[in-house]
C-alpha cells in the first residue's frame, strides 16, 4: 500500500499534528493522514509505540516523526512546536485526539451517585477539556499562518445524550462542544478563513479507555456494551477508520467553508428515540 492521494481531499505537503497519536483512534488518523501525503508529527506519552507508528509510515513511503509530550503541559507542547518548526518550518493542521475516561472518573454501579470520587470526575474533565485547550493555544498561531489551516477536535455522543456514570468524561466534551463554536467564530473574526476549527463526534467505538466498560475478558459484552448496541441502530461499534473520512474532509480544502460545526459519527446511536 502506498501513500499516494490526489485531489479536493488532498492533505499533500502540510504539516499536520496529531495529538493521543498512541491512542486506538490517534492510529487510524495517523495513517489516513499519511496516506493523503501529509506530513504527520504523533504526539503522545507512549515513546515506545509512537515511534514505532512513525516508523510504519516511514517505511511504507510516508513522512512521520514522533514527539513525547503531554497535552496538558505547557512547556512540553512548547518543546514540540519549536522542533516540528525547525524540521518543517510550518504547522498547517491539529487534531486533538488526546482524551476518554479514566477509571477515578468512572462511577462504579456499586457506588452511590452522592458518592463521586470528585478528584477523579476533575481529572477526567480536565483531560478532555483542557487536553484541547491547551494545544491549541500553543499550535495555533503558527496554524493560522498557514492561511489555510485546521483544527480538528473530538466530541462524544455523551456531549448530546446522558450517558451514565461517565460524569467528567461527558462534562469535558460537552465543554469540549461548546468551546469548538465558540473558538470557531472568535477565530474567524481575527483571521477569516485563514484557520477553522471544528469537531467530529463519535458513537461507541473500543478504544483502551472504555474496554473495560463495555467487554468482559472473553470478548463477549457487558450489560452496558448491549444496552449501547440496542440504541445503535447499525447494531455494532465503530470501527477507528469509520472517522477518518470526517476528519479528512475536515482537516482538506474540501471543508473550506466550514466552521464551529460537530459532525456525528455515530451509527445512529444519537437520532434513535428508542421507538
Amino acid at each position: 500500500m502506498s501513500y499516494k492521494k490526489e485531489g479536493l481531499f488532498s492533505l499533500k505537503e502540510k504539516v499536520i499534528i496529531v495529538s493521543g497519536g498512541t491512542g486506538i483512534l490517534g492510529g487510524a488518523f495517523v495513517k489516513a493522514i499519511a496516506e493523503q501525503e501529509a506530513k504527520v508529527v504523533i504526539i503522545g506519552r507512549n515513546e515506545k509505540l509512537g515511534n514505532s507508528r512513525a516508523l510504519e509510515i516511514n517505511d511504507r513511503g510516508g513522512n512521520a516523526i514522533f514527539i513525547v509530550a503531554d497535552v496538558l503541559e505547557e512547556a512540553q507542547l512548547i518543546n514540540a512546536r519549536e522542533k516540528i518548526i525547525s524540521i518543517y518550518g510550518r504547522i498547517d493542521g491539529l487534531v486533538n485526539a488526546a482524551g476518554g475516561n479514566i477509571p477515578t472518573g468512572v462511577l462504579p454501579p456499586e457506588k452511590d451517585v452522592f458518592d463521586l470520587n470528585i478528584e477523579g470526575v476533575k481529572n477526567a474533565m480536565d483531560l478532555n477539556l483542557w487536553g484541547t485547550i491547551i494545544p491549541v493555544q500553543i499550535f495555533g498561531p503558527e496554524i493560522a499562518k498557514s492561511g489555510s489551516g485546521s483544527i480538528v477536535n473530538i466530541s462524544s455522543v455523551s456531549a448530546k445524550q446522558a450517558v451514565t456514570r461517565v460524569l467528567g468524561y461527558s462534562m469535558g466534551k460537552t465543554a469540549v462542544d461548546c468551546y469548538t463554536k465558540w473558538f470557531a467564530l472568535e477565530m474567524a473574526n481575527r483571521y477569516g478563513d485563514a484557520i477553522r476549527m471544528n469537531s467530529i463526534m463519535p458513537g461507541f467505538f473500543l478504544t483502551e479507555q472504555n474496554r473495560a466498560l463495555l467487554t468482559v475478558p472473553d470478548g463477549t459484552l457487558t450489560e452496558r456494551g448491549n444496552a449501547i448496541i440496542r440504541q445503535t441502530p447499525f447494531k455494532r461499534f465503530g470501527n477507528p477508520e469509520e472517522l477518518t473520512g470526517a476528519l479528512i474532509w475536515l482537516l482538506s480544502d474540501a471543508s473550506k467553508f466550514v466552521t464551529g460545526s460537530i459532525i456525528t459519527v455515530d451509527g445512529g446511536f444519537t437520532i434513535n428515540s428508542g421507538v
